[in-house]
């Protein structure tokens, strides 16, 4: 894949240029679309301060420990699993939340987004002992609802590293989750299809019934459930 598919820091580079910023957070999250396991928010944070001279005045915003990282949907699993601690080691904070599949069809998969979202925000800001100057949310649509300024941005999972960055840990948190969870019910093969709709999970709905770990509220290819 070409060097034009990686994630830089212009993004925000241009942001601390128009803004002040210094301490940016990139959130992502992983799972909207599934039908099982939780929906992850991935919360990565760069002190643009603290960068190499060379990355702020190169006008390329390549940073070369990071270059490489590109949103978790363009890697595989390995270089996923590759990128994650060297993401950790250079990241100023970061964090990875879950909303669970019961707080999705207790309020919905928006307002569980926010939370998981803000809980990221708050682990951060814990580690940084302040809170973050801005925030880049992947997306046309702020679900975040945080007390800090937000730019939303689409496609910026493949363009700001920080955003790049916190797919990848979601991603990675997430794949790891739904593997576990498929030795517990392995007719759902979750630990390929990590909670969605593939034609062999939706047929193990149908002659199983859901799990507590699915999202009961969701189209699941059956009969509406008691209560619903």
């Amino acid at each position: 894949m070409s060097r034009a598919a990686n994630a830089t820091l212009l993004p925000e580079l241009r942001l601390a240029a128009q803004t002040g910023s210094r301490l940016i957070a990139g959130i992502d999250e992983v799972g909207r679309g599934a039908l099982a396991g939780p929906v992850t928010v991935g919360v990565v944070v760069f002190d643009l301060r603290q960068l190499p001279q060379e990355v702020q005045s190169s006008g390329a915003g390549v940073w070369a420990p990071l270059d490489g990282v590109r949103d978790s949907k363009l890697l595989s699993a390995a270089a996923r699993q590759q990128w994650q601690p060297s993401i950790c080691d250079h990241a100023e904070a970061y964090s990875v939340q879950h909303s669970s599949p019961e707080t999705i069809d207790a309020v919905g998969l928006t307002a569980a987004l926010g939370a998981a979202g803000r809980a990221g925000l708050a682990a951060v800001h814990e580690q940084l002992g302040r809170p973050v100057d801005h925030v880049i949310l992947d997306g046309v649509h702020d679900w975040l609802n945080a007390a800090v300024p937000v730019l939303t941005m689409p496609k910026a999972d493949t363009q700001a590293l920080s955003v790049a960055c916190a797919s990848v840990l979601a991603k990675v948190q997430r794949d790891g989750l739904m593997t576990q969870l498929a030795a517990e019910h392995p007719e759902f093969c979750w630990e390929s299809n990590k909670g969605y709709g593939s034609a062999v999970h939706r047929e193990a709905i149908r002659a199983s019934g859901p799990t507590e770990h699915h999202r009961r509220s969701w189209s699941l290819g059956l009969e509406p459930l008691p209560g619903l």
